[in-house]
């Protein structure tokens, strides 16, 4: 995988993006003067990230595997220590599928009706391959989903969830929080 040098970073006319960030040559990005990358953030090959007009904001210590798609009209925020396996989805625009109206962005918006929400993902979030956000979805610090998920509601904090929709699996372990703390220290 090759990733991007400083000057075509510059080029691509992020609204921010931190220290040592790698970003495969193979991503796109859409609407990138409203994209924030925080430092020490991966973004492998085959992402797509489509930034509506409330822009995608990524913190520090992020990992977007292969294939991750961000998209839609409303705000996406991904706190820091977050990890989005393979072809994970996040839609912050959602059509309406109940055949009331029509459907996809080639149509004008009075004949749709388009669900934009806020996604938030908390901090030390872990998202499974293939699992599907949508809008106006908080997943809180420590949460993690298991892969093949569907989440269409709120994730409560260091809980695991899995499932179509998912729901709540058990109680996830807190100790990456000393973890954090340590690995803050020594870089």
């Amino acid at each position: 995988m090759a990733f991007l040098d400083e000057e075509q970073l510059k080029n691509i006319g992020f609204l921010y993006y931190g220290k040592n960030v790698q970003i495969s040559d193979k991503t796109s990005f859409y609407n990138p003067k409203k994209i924030s990358i925080g430092d020490f953030t991966r973004i492998d090959d085959f992402c797509v990230l489509s930034a509506g007009e409330n822009g995608i904001e990524i913190g520090r210590n992020v990992h977007l595997s292969i294939g991750v798609t961000i998209v839609g009209g409303g705000k996406v925020i991904i706190k820091d220590f977050v990890g989005l396996s393979s072809k994970c989805s996040i839609f912050s625009g959602n059509d309406d599928y109940s055949g009331a109206y029509m459907t996809n962005p080639t149509i004008d918006s009075k004949f749709t009706n388009v669900t934009i929400g806020v996604v938030y993902i908390g901090k030390h979030v872990v998202i499974g391959a293939h699992s599907v956000i949508l809008p106006n979805v908080k997943i809180n610090d420590g949460a993690s989903v298991g892969c093949m998920s569907l989440i269409k509601s709120d994730c409560e904090s260091f809980f695991v969830y899995a499932g179509i929709p998912a729901k709540v699996i058990k109680e996830r372990k807190r100790d990456l929080i000393k973890l954090e703390e340590e690995f803050l220290m020594i870089e």
